[in-house]
């Protein structure tokens, strides 16, 4: 006699309590091994002394696998985890913390030359090439007399050749943005009235199919983005998901119809 669970079941694996707080971890690509970035409550860093807020593997090779992180003193470093006493590239990207992070080109994914996003509470997002020293190869600011609002989250998109390429941003008083690369401009913007905490495309390197956006008050809205309105904007719908903050979202890499939230409260949620 068999049993078939109606559900798909969620089990803990493994679990380890540390000293610190754990603000990001990241699979490190090729390995069975993964690395957490986080600080100390009285406000240091674990290994550096300024605390490590963000990172991305996004824009390295599989030979090289150096790990991109953006920090509270508003730098962008890119460490080689085998050496990681000096970062082999870094730059004063932002005046003050980088709140996210997220790299396109490396790791086969994503078509074009390999880039870093980061957005910072300064209200910039900044686009990063690695092979160019200390200058971003695009900044998205406010315009002049513009209220600058704390940037929570950047994603890249739309990486399905050598010309197109666009960056989501998520801001503390809801605004939604997507900068269009390649003609270097604001391509659709729309408010969720909640602070965005995690935006994140089904998939990088595919003409733009889905976007999704975590927010405040455990929500999160997922946009059609191949079906546009001409005052409207992209479809969307939106879910209650949790009863806190819904942190973070995560798409299934081998299948795009699912992915998770992570919600204040420690819970995780599986979708399709």
């Amino acid at each position: 006699m068999s049993l078939l669970l109606a559900k798909p079941q969620i089990s803990a694996i493994s679990q380890k309590s540390l000293n610190h707080t754990v603000f990001e971890s990241k699979w490190i690509p090729c390995s069975a091994k993964f690395v957490c970035l986080g600080n100390f409550a009285r406000g240091t860093g674990v290994e550096k002394p300024k605390p490590i807020k963000c990172g991305t593997f996004g824009a390295t090779s599989l030979q090289q696998r150096h790990i991109a992180t953006g920090d509270f003193g508003g730098y962008l470093n890119i460490w080689n985890l085998e050496i990681p006493h000096l970062p082999v590239y870094t730059a004063k990207a932002h005046k003050e913390i980088v709140n996210s992070i997220d790299g396109v080109g490396g790791l086969g994914i994503g078509e074009g030359a390999p880039e870093i996003v980061t957005g910072s509470r300064d209200g910039t997002v900044k686009v990063w090439d690695p092979r160019q020293k200390d200058s971003p190869v695009a900044n998205m600011e406010p315009m002049e007399g513009e209220t600058k609002r704390d940037c929570w989250t950047v994603a890249f998109g739309h990486a399905f050749n050598d010309q197109d390429r666009c960056v989501c941003a998520g801001y503390d008083n809801g605004d939604v943005k997507l900068f269009d690369l390649r003609n270097m401009c604001v391509r659709w913007e729309t408010n969720i009235k909640n602070g965005v905490c995690c935006v994140e495309f089904d998939r990088k390197d595919i003409n733009m199919n889905k976007l999704l956006a975590t927010s405040l008050e455990g929500k999160f809205h997922v946009f059609d983005m191949r079906t546009q309105h001409a005052t409207k904007g992209f479809a969307s719908i939106c879910e209650k998901a949790h009863k806190s903050t819904v942190w973070q979202v995560r798409h299934l890499p081998q299948n795009r119809d699912i992915f998770m939230t992570t919600g204040g409260k420690g819970n995780l949620y599986l979708w399709k």
